[in-house]
């Protein structure tokens, strides 16, 4: 892959990021994901809202090869708050089991009403 290519597509990331306050790159989509850990993850965090974007990796193979060096982290699902890598599967359930997952999203959702 080029610089080029690769700046590009870096571009496109962070535009998805600035654009959504929550979104998860998984495989698959919310409603028929491809993979059990996407699966695990959007159903904890479908239960925590109903209001968060998604990018399905298997069809944006240059997002399924740059995310994971741009994140530094190796897989997916990847779940990213505010522009912040929040984690995987196992932290999303951990988060979701605990409460925090829950508080994190009621958070931005009172921050972006005060915004309004």
């Amino acid at each position: 892959m080029s610089n080029f290519k690769m700046t590009d597509i870096i571009s496109r990331i962070e535009k998805q990021l600035n654009d959504n306050t929550v979104i998860i790159y998984m495989k698959g989509s919310p409603e028929h994901p491809s993979c059990g850990f996407s699966s695990q993850a959007v159903q904890a965090l479908s239960l925590c809202t109903s209001d968060f974007a998604y990018v399905d990796v298997l069809k944006d193979p240059d997002i399924r090869l740059a995310l994971p060096k741009y994140a530094q982290w190796p897989t997916f699902p990847q779940l990213w708050v505010k522009k912040r890598l929040i984690g995987g599967c196992d932290i999303i359930l951990e988060m979701f089991r605990n409460g925090d997952l829950l508080s994190l999203i009621k958070s931005c959702a009172s921050k972006n009403r005060e915004k309004n």
